[in-house]
């Protein structure tokens, strides 16, 4: 089957998150979260150095949109369920259909950060990935110096399978940094607990355009 006949949900919960596929109009409280970020994200997110207008973001959540659609790539927002503000996000990444392979990516607005909402959010699209995609395959790649984004790795039981020396230039392009590169696959996600669907309550929600 064509990815792009592929039915699956656009949006499902955990327990204080509502996660879902880009929408039109969302640029705005995206751009909102860069900005206040930006100190913190400029460390290790390329997109942080480009000086971008609150269009400029309004043009990328639609193209983001697009590529669900398309099942290109499945970026995912991250929004409080009691307020409803946007906080960060993530989403399935350079996707193989054939294998079922998905690398996992994220960013939180510094606003919330340390308290558990990443994590969180991790662990509902690891289920989500796994229940709903049939992943057989789930990567997370990040700077080996990048601790914080290694912990989230580790604490949703995801290996350290390699780490890959001078694979990057530095955001700031002084020296080679390395990366890890972290999975977890079906098997591990059938044979442990820690991950299993229902923890997080992820209901999920198919999509209908």
């Amino acid at each position: 089957m064509e990815p792009i006949l592929l039915d699956i949900p656009n949006k499902f919960s955990t327990d204080r998150l509502h996660i879902r596929s880009p929408l039109p109009g969302d640029g705005v409280s995206v751009h909102q979260s860069i900005d206040a970020s930006l100190d913190e994200l400029k460390t290790w997110m390329p997109f942080a150095h480009i000086d971008q207008t609150e269009e400029d973001v309004e043009a990328n959540i639609r193209e983001s949109h697009v590529a669900f659609l398309k099942r290109e790539d499945l970026r995912l927002l991250l929004f409080h369920k009691q307020t409803g503000d946007f906080i960060g996000s993530s989403g399935l990444h350079r996707i193989d259909w054939n294998v079922r392979k998905f690398e996992i990516g994220y960013w939180i607005d510094s606003r919330y950060a340390g308290q558990g909402y990443m994590s969180e959010a991790v662990q509902g699209i690891v289920d989500y990935a796994f229940s709903e995609l049939n992943a057989r395959r789930l990567e997370i790649r990040c700077n080996a110096t990048n601790w914080r984004s290694r912990r989230i790795a580790e604490k949703q039981s995801f290996q350290l399978e390699a780490i890959l020396r001078n694979d990057h230039v530095s955001i700031d392009g002084s020296k080679l940094t390395d990366t890890c590169v972290y999975a977890l696959t079906k098997n591990k996600f059938g044979n442990n607990t820690h991950l299993t669907y229902g923890r997080n309550k992820v209901l999920t929600s198919r999509i209908n355009e």
